[in-house]
């Protein structure tokens, strides 16, 4: 365990991480950062595509200044050989680094302990297990891939308080307001593929693009859930459990529609819930969801935790994660 400085400069390091969400697959999104003498003279966060790694891109920021310097990184520093590049536990040895913090250990068995065993060894003061929650929830897609082998799926579902999703004749422009919209293009930006269903595509034609200054370049894949065919420029997924086979995909989004949505859940493939709910009542409308097979009420409770709440202008997003 660290110190509440420790705690304060993970937490730095955590909030560099989110820069390269959805971006880095395989590879984690990681963030470091190099303090001396109580001063920041480093700082990094991995490269879309994976590379350079966090700590190579703040090594090369502090230069000579990480001497001595404490290294604050979200994952522990990986110990494996790799053509793309040096191993970080080596970089932080051979910069001179006295101390390195991490928040939480490195699955990869290539790493997994060895990359904190090698900076002991060479003399490196180490702490581990800072910010650990937090950190978990920050490189989730990462972490899902290696303990279940599939990416971290998040689903959004925008609704009125009566939990419709549309009108009876399939109008749904616009349930929410702008700054909730705003929130969702965000949320786009930070995985690197969205779904819907064959409903939604035909329904809405939506572009599922990032609409948001400076993250244009962002939109994730565009995936669609269906026996057929997939129109140009999207890819089909044939059932839930298939996004398994998806290749440098860690965070994907369900979007749409109701049957999609409630595909997944049956599949017991949910790992977060994006609840935006709009002060409006539509009646006798479409409804959020279709059918989960739930067996009965009781298997619905103590299943998802609310994580966070706030207002988005008049709409209120509520965002829950599996227990």
């Amino acid at each position: 365990m660290g110190s509440l400085s420790d705690d304060r400069w993970i937490g730095a390091a955590l909030a560099l991480a989110e820069r390269s969400r959805g971006r880095t697959a395989p590879n984690p999104n990681v963030g470091c950062i190099i303090v001396a003498d109580g001063r920041v003279v480093g700082r990094g966060w991995t490269q879309p595509g994976g590379r350079p790694h966090a700590e190579a891109m703040a090594l090369a920021a502090a230069g000579a200044k990480s001497r001595g310097a404490t290294s604050y990184v979200t994952l522990e520093p990986c110990a494996h050989l790799s053509s793309r590049g040096p191993a970080c536990a080596d970089l932080l040895i051979e910069a001179g680094v006295a101390r390195v913090v991490v928040a939480i250990g490195d699955p990869d068995p290539r790493t997994d302990g060895a990359g904190l065993e090698r900076l002991r060894a060479a003399g490196v003061s180490t702490v581990s297990e800072v910010r650990v929650v937090e950190a978990r929830r920050s490189m989730a897609g990462f972490l899902t891939r290696r303990l279940l082998a599939r990416p971290h799926v998040t689903l959004k579902l925008a609704t009125s308080l009566d939990g419709r999703i549309a009108m009876a004749d399939g109008s749904s422009r616009w349930i929410t307001g702008a700054a909730a919209r705003a929130h969702a293009h965000l949320e786009r930006s930070r995985h690197e593929a969205i779904l819907v269903g064959r409903g939604t595509l035909d329904a809405d034609a939506p572009t599922l693009d990032v609409r948001l200054a400076g993250l244009e370049s962002r939109a994730p894949r565009r995936l669609l859930l269906s026996r057929g065919d997939a129109p140009s420029g999207w890819e089909i997924v044939r059932h839930p459990a298939a996004i398994a086979a998806l290749v440098d995909v860690d965070h994907l989004l369900v979007e749409g529609g109701a049957q999609a949505a409630a595909a997944f859940l049956a599949a017991d493939l949910v790992d977060r819930l994006l609840l935006y709910r709009a002060p409006i009542l539509i009646g006798s409308g479409k409804p959020a969801l279709g059918d989960i097979g739930l067996p009965d009420l009781g298997a619905a409770h103590d299943v998802w935790r609310l994580h966070d709440a706030r207002m988005l202008g008049s709409d209120r997003l509520e965002v829950y994660e599996r227990r």
